[in-house]
């Protein structure tokens, strides 16, 4: 039954009823306690206004770098920008601790990109663990380096490596890359680690959880040992604080991580009975079409996701998807078509649950419940940004 007695929520209560305690869990059905699921966004204290140590229109950069920035209406710094950007120009090894939409992508071009105009021999490594937000990092390195002659390259998986392999061998001056990919170039001897005078490993933690903490110190090490290095990460889990001793040194920290994203999201659930066909839940929900403007449905498998797709273009729905089988060219598509808000619907697996800043999205439907708790945290943490309130809904079988 609902906590909540809000009235988006109300055409979908006739389709559930009290599961019977009796009942064994489906297989693959999540066993975490559906009570997690919900919560009433907290009214936040408005935070104080934070007052930066300086200005873009006054930054001593290139001039045509900061004519980008200014195009992009970047006025004052962001604080992981304001804290980050003066010690990074200044060669310091730096520890940025921030949630995703912080601005801290631009806190690491801004000032690279400056140095590297500055001395065209440097080689700036990006690693970050999805295409996704490689494809993002890219998108602003276009925006800041625009006339400043800066060439860069996207190596991902999905994408061919035959292309990307031809594409190194202009020598470009950024290299963002996935580590698995980055290891597959290395194999075949198509990248050479050692020219990399600058490395920024964004999402440090997300590597973690991804299993390719054992990738990121192969390629660290393969790199000198004078270089300038950036870490960014949400967390500092006991396999990232090893990098940080083992890679940086003598680090700035820089910490400006905000409360949880989830604060602003109204959490709630959907009880489904035995008899209970979650798709006609789904198909009730988002009738509201007032109040559902931009939804993330989530599910657990890629069937999953191609089938709840199928089942709402059927009904005449805007509805985009991605998952790991879909090649790189349609999950971008996907995602643009989403973000531009041409699409109203985007179904996914969790590979969009991180690292994704897609803005305005109304409402974060959890289709099949996550299977840990932190998987939930980072798929709800997609709504409820830039402190809008978001909701959140939980089908618990």
């Amino acid at each position: 039954m609902f906590r909540n007695s809000s009235p988006q929520h109300a055409s979908a209560r006739q389709h559930t009823h009290r599961q019977s305690s009796s009942r064994a869990p489906k297989r693959g059905v999540s066993r975490l306690n559906p009570a997690l699921f919900v919560k009433k966004a907290e009214l936040q204290v408005k935070e104080e206004i934070y007052k930066p140590s300086f200005y873009y229109s006054e930054m001593e950069v290139n001039p045509v770098l900061k004519q980008n920035i200014l195009r992009k209406g970047y006025g004052a710094p962001t604080p992981i920008q304001d804290q980050s950007i003066p010690h990074i120009m200044l060669g310091k090894d730096v520890l940025g601790i921030a949630n995703t939409g912080t601005g801290k992508t631009a806190a690491f071009l801004i000032p690279l990109i400056h140095k590297v105009v500055a001395d065209p021999k440097m080689r700036v490594l990006i690693l970050t663990p999805t295409r996704e937000l490689a494809t993002q990092i890219q998108d602003e390195f276009f925006a800041f380096a625009r006339d400043l002659r800066l060439w860069s390259v996207v190596c991902v998986g999905g994408l061919s490596i035959g292309r990307q392999i031809g594409d190194l061998r202009r020598n470009p001056q950024f290299l963002i890359a996935t580590p698995g990919r980055l290891m597959d170039l290395k194999e075949r001897n198509a990248i050479n680690l050692s020219q990399f005078t600058h490395l920024v490993l964004d999402e440090a933690d997300r590597m973690v959880d991804m299993g390719f903490i054992k990738h990121v110190r192969v390629i660290l090490a393969g790199m000198p040992k004078e270089r300038q290095s950036l870490f960014f990460s949400a967390t500092l889990p006991t396999e990232v604080k090893a990098l940080i001793h083992s890679f940086l040194k003598d680090p700035i920290t820089v910490s400006v991580k905000k409360q949880d994203t989830a604060a602003n999201v109204d959490q709630d659930i959907i009880k489904i009975g035995r008899d209970g066909n979650k798709t006609d839940v789904l198909f009730n929900l988002l009738k509201q079409n007032t109040v559902f403007t931009k939804v993330l449905v989530f599910s657990r498998t890629k069937r999953g996701v191609d089938r709840i797709e199928r089942s709402l273009k059927d009904k005449g729905y805007a509805v985009v998807s991605i998952h790991g089988d879909k090649p790189q060219a349609k999950r971008q598509k996907a995602l643009d078509l989403f973000k531009e808000n041409r699409a109203k619907i985007l179904v996914a697996t969790d590979v969009a649950a991180r690292g994704l800043d897609i803005p305005n999205v109304t409402h974060v439907i959890n289709f099949d419940a996550p299977e840990s708790y932190e998987d939930y945290v980072h798929r709800i943490g997609r709504t409820g940004r830039a402190d809008k309130k978001g909701i959140a809904i939980t089908f618990v079988e």
